[in-house]
């Protein structure tokens, strides 16, 4: 089985390099690593170019897209060649040792596997902030409301077979996609289940989730996903 992971990063020339040698070494199985180049306008490029010479399994691509984690994400799954598609975050923040829990799973049959920071075994490292309590919210009271079984359905840390991805339209345009992607899915009657998973706020480089701005999508996903499974 084959792993496409994909890699949207906007200017994180400072942890790029190190969240790449992290996959090399966390990974034994056929994958291949799709960087997607998101407008980057510090040397992030470069220093993708540089790595994909030492590192021939790396494919490099630009987002033609719409500037946006989003965009950028449906870029990469364009290219992706894999039975399975993961996308991890270009800031260190997803713990890779993961990725074998998640695999496991998929061999079981599961179509969706998420990460989970809200359940035993899993944690949230560094400032929760208003960001963080309102994931937290989200995530175990759509549990509860809509059924969908994970307890942290905003997680961007989420494994895929390639069918889920092909029988879905998305229409996200930010980070909502990851939430998005699972509720479809959940109610197309895919099988999702979750693992516990480590995840670290960044340490070098800037976020570009801005919690004001993000968040009308975000709840009218978790309103359609209520409604849909109150009426279904």
């Amino acid at each position: 089985m084959k792993i496409s992971i994909i890699i949207p990063v906007y200017n994180e020339q400072e942890n790029i390099g190190e969240v790449i040698n992290r996959a090399q070494y966390f990974i034994d199985s056929t994958y291949e690593l799709i960087v997607v180049n998101d407008y980057s306008s510090d040397n992030t490029r470069k220093i993708m170019e540089d790595l994909s010479c030492k590192f021939h399994n790396i494919r490099l691509i630009d987002n033609k897209l719409a500037k946006g984690f989003a965009h950028a994400l449906k870029s990469g799954f364009v290219h992706a060649t894999g039975d399975v598609v993961i996308p991890i975050m270009g800031d260190l923040s997803d713990d890779l040792a993961t990725l074998k829990k998640m695999l496991e799973k998929i061999h079981e049959g599961y179509d969706i596997v998420c990460g989970c920071r809200y359940i035993k075994g899993g944690s949230r490292l560094g400032s929760w902030g208003l960001k963080g309590l309102l994931s937290f919210w989200a995530g175990w009271s759509i549990y509860y409301l809509s059924g969908i079984p994970t307890h942290d359905i905003a997680n961007a840390f989420k494994m895929y077979t390639k069918r889920v991805l092909e029988s879905i339209e998305i229409k996200s345009q930010a980070f909502e996609i990851s939430m998005e992607i699972p509720l479809k899915a959940y109610f197309l009657g895919f099988k999702i289940t979750e693992v516990p998973t480590l995840w670290k706020e960044r340490t070098k480089g800037k976020s570009n989730f801005k919690i004001f701005k993000l968040l009308p999508p975000y709840l009218k996903l978790y309103f359609w996903a209520i409604f849909k499974s109150l009426f279904r």
